[in-house]
């Protein structure tokens, strides 16, 4: 290539890019190499920009895939917009009832990723969970799409802490329940001692669009709270379901 260095190195970047995001599965360094034709220093260099900006992301087993801020812009259509602008008083609304830190996540393949947060009012518990992309099976956000019809990821399920339900035959029963009574509860399957809430939005057609959840420590999150902060969940989200075309109720969380 004759451009000046800094033309390059952008061209060989877009190069990169596009064969992340017109691939099916996330692709190998190898591949990424073939395509390419560069040098394995210079591809390293540059995946590493673009994984700096949230262009690309490098998996556990070295595969890239597209990156948070991709993502993010491929669900910012106007559908995410309102319904961001719809949820965020209904988060607020939960926030200011249970103190506790409330979410709204979208599905990105075989993932939650969390989109907007109403931060914890105490003390303790206050994490940013915006941008993070989180597996289904160990979460409540992940097991409310789980119980909308999203289908796991095949092989083994990763376990995170000892409660996490790795034990598929475990989950289902685990999911038939969260879509039975309209909501999960994650209890230290994602991180010791936190637990976590979910119930889904529906969109007009009724398919899980979005979840929320309530997420706190276990020694505020008891199941007595559990089950009446479920039936706050439940109702908002049944009123955000509304807002976006679903012909709904206001729900009710059944018996834990």
């Amino acid at each position: 290539m004759s451009a000046p260095g800094g033309t390059q190195a952008v061209d060989r970047a877009a190069v990169l890019l596009v064969a992340v995001l017109e691939s099916h599965r996330p692709v190998t360094f190898g591949e990424l190499q073939s395509v390419s034709g560069l040098a394995k220093s210079t591809l390293s260099r540059l995946l590493s920009s673009l994984d700096r900006h949230g262009l690309v992301e490098r998996l556990g087993d070295g595969a890239i895939r597209p990156g948070a801020a991709i993502t993010r812009f491929a669900h910012s259509d106007r559908s995410y917009d309102s319904l961001l602008d719809i949820s965020r008083p209904l988060l607020d609304h939960l926030n200011e009832v249970t103190g506790e830190t409330i979410n709204v996540a979208i599905l990105v393949g075989d993932e939650v990723e969390q989109i907007a947060q109403a931060d914890c009012r105490f003390l303790i518990g206050n994490v940013n969970w915006v941008g993070q992309r989180l597996p289904l099976h160990c979460t409540a956000l992940g097991k409310v799409f789980l119980a909308g019809g999203a289908p796991l990821p095949p092989g083994r399920l990763a376990r995170r802490t000892p409660a996490t339900l790795a034990n598929r035959a475990a989950l289902d029963a685990d999911i038939a329940l969260t879509a039975r009574r309209g909501w999960a509860v994650a209890d230290s399957e994602l991180e010791p001692g936190l637990v976590a809430i979910g119930a889904p939005v529906r969109s007009a057609d009724g398919s899980v669009i979005a979840a929320l959840s309530i997420t706190g420590p276990s020694s505020r999150l008891t199941p007595a709270r559990i089950r009446e902060y479920a039936r706050l969940l439940v109702a908002d989200c049944a009123h955000i379901s509304a807002s976006m075309g679903y012909p709904t109720k206001q729900g009710k969380a059944g018996a834990a």
